[in-house]
């Protein structure tokens, strides 16, 4: 699957989404998120939200082919990246709840593909152009947060235990992953953008590396963490296709 606009893109994705919820497949539940927002960044171009709106267009459609390839190889039972084969492994492992669902996909494609694909679509003097446009996707996220934690609450009753033990709401908890990861990307972007073409490889390697033990530590923590996990677990739904039909409501 290869898309070649941001229409493109929110149609493969309907694909994945359909196919996962007619399988009962849980890795649907990252995609339908995923289309929420490519539809906020869609409507910020339409408005004038970005700096360049056709550039944000071609950019956010390069950035959503990384994970398309990696779906792609992935099915067929072909290892993607380390970071989306522990993602993908993790969902269906049927060990993870939906909030962890959700942030193994995303810890994969902002922590390893965001730094790549802007380092290679804004080579030296152009990146930094591009950054006031990069950060406005910060807002979009932050906008969007508080309708996937409600929507996540209805299907997980007990998340609130997470936020006992941890400190932090469901909000939070994906406000940190997504925002702090996107503030990492950039520094990876600036990085690789500076590396001359041999070295890029072993230092995308390294951030595969990276990317894939934070997933771990998403998919399998540890006490009490991993207790309170388990009580959510018990008590959230089941129900695949309803979960996948309430996050794609969010749009």
């Amino acid at each position: 699957m290869q898309a070649n606009s941001i229409d493109e893109v929110v149609h493969i994705l309907d694909g994945i989404i359909a196919d996962c919820r007619a399988r009962s497949d849980p890795l649907g539940y990252f995609p339908a998120l995923y289309r929420a927002v490519t539809l906020r960044v869609k409507e910020g171009i339409a408005t004038g939200s970005f700096d360049d709106g056709p550039r944000m267009g071609t950019f956010d459609t390069a950035f959503a082919n990384r994970y398309f390839a990696a779906y792609d190889a992935f099915r067929p039972g072909v290892a993607p990246s380390q970071c989306w084969k522990v993602a993908f492994d993790g969902t269906l492992s049927g060990r993870l709840i939906i909030l962890q669902d959700l942030l193994v996909g995303i810890n994969a494609h902002i922590n390893l593909d965001l730094g790549i694909i802007a380092a290679e679509m804004f080579a030296g003097p152009s990146l930094p152009a591009f950054h006031a446009d990069f950060d406005k996707i910060n807002a979009i996220l932050g906008a969007l947060l508080p309708q996937v934690e409600a929507t996540v609450g209805r299907y997980s009753p007990l998340l609130h235990v997470l936020a006992a033990i941890g400190g932090k709401s469901a909000t939070e908890t994906l406000d940190f992953s997504m925002l702090a990861a996107r503030d990492d990307a950039w520094l990876h972007a600036t990085l690789l953008a500076a590396l001359p073409p041999p070295a890029r490889e072993f230092a995308e390697q390294a951030l595969d590396d990276k990317a894939a033990f934070l997933g771990r530590v998403v998919a399998q923590p540890v006490w009490p963490v991993s207790a309170a996990v388990d009580v959510v677990r018990e008590t959230e739904s089941h129900d695949i296709p309803a979960v996948i039909a309430g996050l794609l409501a969010i749009a």
